[in-house]
């Protein structure tokens, strides 16, 4: 997935964010999912939700219109944010420059109802995102949504107790003091590098996505950076600058875009190299959009993927089945064989002599020589006796088990449209149909608990209080 979160477009959700909340109380806080809050906040007249998330895939921090379940029983991250933060008041929301680092200082009371600030520092790194409390004045973490240890990290610690220092900074070029001539020798030294490649290495807060639509605008797509003459590094300088320009200003053009019908991206500028595109009046709205329509999508393919697997081992199971039915119908077709023996030894009981391994007689029905297996243990009568119980139990057993086999192709004919059904299904209320069908019809238990891997979209159930806690 493209890095839609970069420096720019956080600069961009800061900046609204500000215009919008800064100033405002925070009159609840939840945690619905183990690595999402939500902070409900009233903010000159207004009530907002503000979604901070340190998901590994789908870290992020923007304003929500989205409706979230919460556990009876909070977290107790989410507990000590309340103790601390609960009617606190948000005084100021800053990034760091234009790296993906957002605090947010929230003046509060301590135990003695004395003014206290404290910090909360949104990272947007992937899987090294996280959100972590901080009391401002020391700098001491209060303690963190994912814990940081040293056999974790070489790095640093976020630990309760411990000092809080910003994560590894990159080098690059701020925007906000950009020169041609700064901007020029950085892309230079990039000359091996198509230019999508080069503008993320040497600008801050800068993405793959930002870089390939100043290209795309450019008419450089794909090309080299020693292949520009001075020209068109002059003119990629102009629209990375007027980027800035914009963004600051906040005259932009949120956007989420399209292909095939499903979201593929988004950005706090119109990315114009992509057909489908849907605009947005801010960059909050925009993001939220595109996390809801992005995590919903990844939440079906893996529902999808999980049932898809649920009867695919149920149908390996039946095929196994079959076959070893299969194998059992071949061997209950001896039955008329067997019935035979001991039509022939019945008739030849007088001629034939106990201690006998096989016995040599005229098969009346063809007029051919037959050879019977004797066992030489038994007299002749319990030969006889051996091969009719043979007989009686392979003709009960071959129409057992032509039932059984008729009953295990309709199982396979119906798991096999069920999978088909499930390849077709483009919406998660379609799959839980399947799932409910499955479990009615016994496939599934209605309680089952399944080994899952560990996934960030995961979305376990919920029970909610009366107070939505």
């Amino acid at each position: 997935m493209p890095m839609a979160f970069d420096g720019v477009t956080l600069h961009a959700i800061v900046k609204e964010l500000k215009k919008e909340i800064e100033g405002g109380r925070i009159e609840k806080i939840y945690q619905p999912e183990k690595e999402d809050l939500i902070f409900t906040i009233r903010s000159k007249g207004k009530n907002y939700k503000l979604l901070l998330s340190a998901n590994a895939n789908y870290p992020r921090i923007h304003l929500t219109k989205e409706d979230r379940e919460n556990p009876l029983e909070p977290p107790m991250f989410c507990m000590l944010l309340r103790k601390h933060l609960q009617n606190g008041r948000i005084a100021e929301i800053r990034q760091v420059e234009f790296d993906r680092i957002v605090e947010i200082d929230i003046e509060t009371k301590d135990e003695l109802q004395n003014q206290a600030i404290k910090t909360l520092v949104v990272e947007i790194m992937g899987r090294h995102s996280n959100v972590i409390l901080i009391d401002k004045a020391s700098q001491t973490i209060l303690d963190s949504i994912k814990r940081v240890y040293p056999d974790m990290s070489k790095v640093r610690e976020v630990l309760p107790g411990k000092k809080y220092t910003y994560p590894p900074l990159q080098q690059k070029l701020s925007l906000k003091d950009l020169t041609y001539e700064s901007f020029k020798e950085a892309l230079l030294r990039q000359k091996t590098k198509k230019i999508e490649k080069a503008l993320v290495e040497i600008l801050q807060g800068f993405s793959t996505t930002l870089s390939s639509e100043v290209s795309f605008q450019c008419s450089i797509s794909d090309s080299f950076v020693e292949t520009l003459g001075e020209e068109k590094i002059e003119q990629i300088y102009q629209k990375v600058r007027d980027i800035y320009e914009k963004v600051y200003n906040l005259e932009v053009k949120p956007c989420v875009v399209f292909l095939e019908d499903k979201v593929a991206d988004f950005s706090c500028i119109e990315l114009t190299q992509y057909k489908k595109r849907l605009l947005f009046d801010t960059v909050n709205e925009a993001a939220d959009k595109f996390f809801f329509e992005k995590i919903k999508s990844a939440n079906f393919q893996m529902k999808s993927s999980d049932l898809k697997k649920i009867v695919q081992n149920i149908l390996e199971k039946l095929y196994v089945k079959l076959n070893k039915l299969q194998e059992e119908l071949a061997e209950a077709d001896k039955a008329e064989i067997y019935k035979l023996y001991g039509e022939l030894l019945t008739v030849n009981l007088h001629s034939i002599k106990k201690g006998l391994e096989k016995f040599r007689t005229i098969n009346y029905y063809t007029g051919e020589e037959i050879e019977i297996p004797l066992d030489k243990r038994l007299s002749p009568s319990q030969n006889v006796q051996m091969y009719y119980k043979k007989y009686n139990k392979l003709k009960n057993a071959f129409n057992t088990i032509k039932k059984q086999i008729s009953e295990t192709l309709e199982e396979i004919n119906y798991l096999e449209g069920q999978l088909i059904n499930i390849e077709n299904s483009t919406t998660l209320e379609e799959l839980e149909e399947i799932k409910n069908e499955l479990i009615e019809e016994g496939y599934i238990h209605k309680h089952q608990k399944k080994k899952v891997a560990s996934h960030s979209l995961s979305q376990p159930l919920h029970i909610v209080s009366s107070e939505r806690f």
